[in-house]
């Protein structure tokens, strides 16, 4: 893939070349699941995506913060952030790819050279 973000299309394409459903069924299935997804943030409920992450929903309480640029503090109102966390599968399956593309051998825990101690 050039670019570097995935549209909806691109997943609805996806979905299209792998599942076997019509463009516009899989349109609307790719369409039905973000809209599950997002249902169930408003909700205040943690969406699981096994071997993949979690998303939910944090309350951040107000602070101070400063501007950078004049150094003036400026209050920070109470806010809702989006909070995603990636599933352990999915960081080992992105490191694995960081280290084939880095040329890195990754190392196996516990096995030995096989040279005799």
């Amino acid at each position: 893939m050039s670019d570097d973000t995935v549209t909806r299309a691109q997943l609805s394409e996806a979905v299209y070349q792998g599942v076997g459903l019509s463009r516009n069924e899989s349109s609307d299935l790719v369409e039905s699941v973000l809209e599950e997804i997002t249902d169930a943030l408003l909700r205040d409920e943690m969406v699981k995506i096994s071997s993949f992450g979690s998303f939910f929903v944090r309350q951040k309480g107000q602070r101070i913060g400063r501007n950078p640029k004049t150094g003036e503090e400026v209050p920070i109102l109470p806010r809702r952030v989006l909070v995603f966390r990636p599933s352990h599968v999915l960081k080992g399956r992105i490191n694995e790819g960081y280290e084939k593309r880095a040329g890195h051998v990754v190392p196996v825990s516990g096995l030995t050279d096989g040279s005799s101690s």
